[in-house]
């Protein structure tokens, strides 16, 4: 196919695609799937080899959020039946570390509820940062606390903290349709301030919203211009008790297909599979592995994952290799290219109508781990 061969070539040279092949993608049918994978697979081993960098997620504070957000378990007015806690003391936040980073995890993903910390919170996370740092050796930390204050992303950056994440989520011509209580500006702005203050920027997407082909290819464009150094991939747990809680728009071959796009516009940034993979790729997971070079080891802020263990059995039988504390992540000349993409449309792939037979059964609303007395799933 010439589209995929023009795209390896493009990110092979690390060149941005333009949006119209972006588009082509997605458009692309089932029976082409297994192409669009494999060319998508020569872009992530040219930048990453076989590795996979494994990320630990520790909820600090769950639920009771003051924010709208349409597709958040933890939102405002949310009925889903979360866990709920306030701050997590840093030496149980630091304990919990501990369990994914025995587990092969190399970052540990800090995230807490709330529109954004105060500076008290701020503090408090410092001493968690300190307290995990001192107790696992080479571990990196990624901060996610929602939208940064004037001054904040510094102290992080000077309490150790290495990354920051804030997500862009959807494009912003329809931002508004899933949160009104903050905007897209909001977010872009975080993420230039962890930037500004020398933390690495962690920014990325949800797919399955209802969102159409353009909206994701808008906002993969928005993260490639904001230049993160990785960029997770969620897919939407449709939570009972959340405003989305009907959408089940994706198949496991439009997830890949999603994958598959932001390889070809981020060849040489570490692509993620995050949340909702167990969710909407199921069995097909591993085929995944072609496509991102880091995954979310075991549970999630709210729902649990795929146990630890299988995780990195999936990992060794599709021929991978968990990477190690000693390996740098990104390409070492790793650079955005300059060029602006050509503003050209082609004709969108229709969006499968959710089933009458959806798996609600799949979504397991997290019951261990941070803010309960059973071990956490690492």
């Amino acid at each position: 196919m010439d589209l995929l061969n023009t795209l390896v070539d493009k990110g092979l040279r690390r060149e941005l695609p333009t949006r119209e092949e972006a588009l082509a993608v997605l458009a692309t049918s089932d029976d082409e799937l297994l192409d669009v994978v494999a060319a998508a697979g020569k872009v992530r081993r040219q930048w990453f080899g076989r590795r996979v960098k494994l990320n630990y997620l520790v909820n600090l504070k769950s639920g009771l959020c003051p924010e709208d957000c349409s597709y958040c378990s933890q939102r405002l007015g949310s009925k889903a039946e979360i866990l709920k806690y306030t701050w997590l003391k840093p030496d149980d936040a630091s304990k919990a570390a501990a369990a994914g980073v025995a587990g092969g995890a190399k970052r540990v993903c800090l995230v807490a509820s709330g529109r954004g910390p105060t500076d008290k919170d701020v503090d408090r996370v410092s001493e968690t940062i300190s307290a995990i740092k001192e107790q696992n050796e080479g571990v990196e930390v990624c901060a996610c606390l929602g939208l940064l204050s004037d001054g904040q992303a510094g102290r992080l950056r000077a309490a150790g903290a290495d990354a920051y994440n804030h997500n862009l989520n959807t494009s912003e011509a329809t931002y508004g349709d899933i949160c009104t209580t903050h905007d897209f500006s909001d977010r872009v702005s975080t993420v230039q301030q962890a930037q500004a203050a020398g933390m690495s920027a962690c920014s990325g997407l949800i797919a399955g919203m209802g969102e159409s082909d353009a909206d994701l290819v808008d906002v993969v464009f928005a993260l490639r211009d904001l230049d993160p150094d990785s960029v997770p991939v969620n897919f939407l747990i449709p939570f009972e008790g959340t405003p989305l809680a009907k959408e089940w728009n994706l198949t496991p071959q439009r997830a890949l297909r999603i994958l598959a796009m932001v390889r070809f516009v981020c060849p040489d940034i570490e692509v993620r599979l995050a949340g909702g993979r167990e969710v909407h790729l199921r069995s097909m997971q591993p085929l995944a592995l072609h496509l991102v070079n880091s995954i979310f080891l075991g549970d999630y802020l709210t729902s649990e994952g795929q146990a630890g263990k299988d995780d990195l059995a999936m990992i060794e039988d599709a021929g991978f290799e968990v990477e190690g504390t000693d390996t740098t992540t990104l390409p070492e000349h790793r650079r955005p290219d300059a060029d602006e993409p050509a503003e050209t449309a082609v004709e969108e792939a229709a969006v499968p109508a959710p089933s009458d037979d959806t798996r609600r059964d799949l979504v397991s609303v997290r019951r261990r781990g941070a803010g309960t007395d059973l071990p956490p799933n690492a």
